[in-house]
């Protein structure tokens, strides 16, 4: 068996970069590899373009949320008394434990407002490593001495208008009591907070047009809180094992709390981000199964061409099976030639415009995150992209080398050319 594959592959290279009778059949064989080239590197250059942005946006929302997020099973907030946070705190690769408060308010700034998200922190929310990477603007302080400062999305921060150099405004945030009654009084129907803009922050649009981030115990009286927080996230060290960490909090936890991860905090955007990509991939690779069409023409010319070594190998005693497999596998090394060709080009190019971002996306003031296309290459998108297409070689290559029929390959068929 591996005597006879031999010899196909020995055969079938022959024929693929023997001089042939017929220039064109040269061309055609060269835009078959061109075509399945270019198309492999179209395909694996934009796919790692897009792990580029995916990295990126993921990186920016795992700046903003936490390693876990605790929540309560039932009801939206839930108390501290019993809560474990000394045990939470002593679990290996804890690195922060943060109370939050989350809840709308309605903003105000001179004679603007909006609704917001407002999260309420305590100072070691500020700890995470990753906070200093989404401010845009000022500093991130929440409190100094007795002034109370607030952390504006950068949408929010233009929707209201606020004024960095006129120290003597302040953002107000208005929530409805919880026991009041109606009443026409703004006084006395709403609890309300004066903070002064210390930052802004961005992460992505949705976040970034309604969140204003405050000071724990601000978002305490704001609320009319006592000892209830609407969630606690936990910081853990890089290094940690974050599937042990989480058996440990759920041996602490209990079935009395929800434990959710990064995936689990925003599964609707990495659903998206992975249904992104997937169509991406099978839209190039619909392109790149056009362009093996080229390849059932050149196998097809070639087939033609070869029709006196077919039946000279038939009359010597090739079966006609072998006859087919031999142009099967003449197709198959067209395909894998072009597509390692194309990888090839496509890594070069990947990481030239890692090393020099030959294509930028503006000026460093223009508001970008980054400055030029982010690209990461995966060994899995190498090994995905390689497998589709040599498939769809094989399959194309099976086309025109499954037309061989005995007749064809009769030498009594072809005195003429003998």
């Amino acid at each position: 068996m591996k005597k006879r594959l031999s010899v196909l592959f020995f055969i079938a290279r022959r024929y693929l970069f023997a001089k042939k009778s017929f220039a064109i059949i040269n061309i055609i064989s060269v835009i078959s590899v061109v075509g399945v080239t270019v198309g492999t590197m179209a395909l694996f250059v934009v796919l790692s373009v897009f792990n580029g942005f995916e990295e990126i946006i993921l990186k920016l929302f795992n700046n903003f949320h936490a390693d876990f997020k605790i929540e309560a099973v039932e009801g939206k907030t839930f108390t501290l008394y019993n809560f474990p946070e000394d045990e939470i705190r002593q679990i290996e690769g804890v690195y922060s434990l943060t109370h939050v408060i989350e809840d709308l308010a309605l903003a105000r700034y001179d004679e603007r407002q909006q609704l917001v998200s407002v999260k309420a922190v305590t100072d070691e929310f500020l700890l995470s490593p990753g906070i200093d990477s989404i401010i845009v603007r000022g500093d991130a302080v929440l409190h100094n001495n007795d002034v109370n400062y607030a952390i504006l999305g950068i949408g929010v921060d233009y929707l209201l208008g606020v004024n960095y150099n006129d120290y003597s405004k302040s953002v107000s945030l208005y929530v409805p009591k919880r026991t009041a009654k109606a009443s026409v009084s703004m006084g006395q129907a709403f609890t309300s907070e004066q903070l002064f803009p210390s930052a802004v922050f961005s992460v992505q649009q949705e976040y970034d047009e309604s969140y204003i981030i405050i000071p724990f115990e601000t978002g305490r009286k704001l609320y009319e809180y006592d000892n209830e927080v609407t969630s606690v996230e936990v910081m853990i060290l890089p290094e940690s094992n974050m599937k042990k960490v989480r058996s440990e909090l759920e041996k602490l936890l209990g079935d009395q709390f929800v434990i959710k991860d990064r995936f689990q905090q925003q599964e609707f955007i990495y659903k998206i981000l992975r249904s992104e990509k997937l169509a991406i991939f099978m839209i190039l690779l619909f392109i790149l199964i056009i362009a093996t069409f080229n390849v059932i023409g050149t196998l097809s010319m070639i087939i033609l061409e070869k029709r006196r070594d077919i039946a000279v190998l038939n009359a010597m005693g090739a079966p006609l099976p072998f006859i087919r497999r031999l142009f099967v596998i003449e197709g198959f090394l067209i395909i894998s030639f072009g597509a390692f060709i194309g990888i090839v080009a496509g890594a070069i190019l990947c990481w030239l415009q890692q090393s020099y971002g030959l294509l930028s996306l503006g000026s460093p003031d223009a508001g970008f995150v980054v400055s030029a296309y982010p690209v990461r290459m995966k060994a899995s998108d190498v090994s995905i992209i390689f497998l589709a297409v040599l498939l769809i070689g094989l399959l194309s290559s099976m086309i025109p080398s499954f037309r061989i029929h005995s007749k064809f390959a009769s030498l009594n068929e072809h005195e003429e050319i003998l």
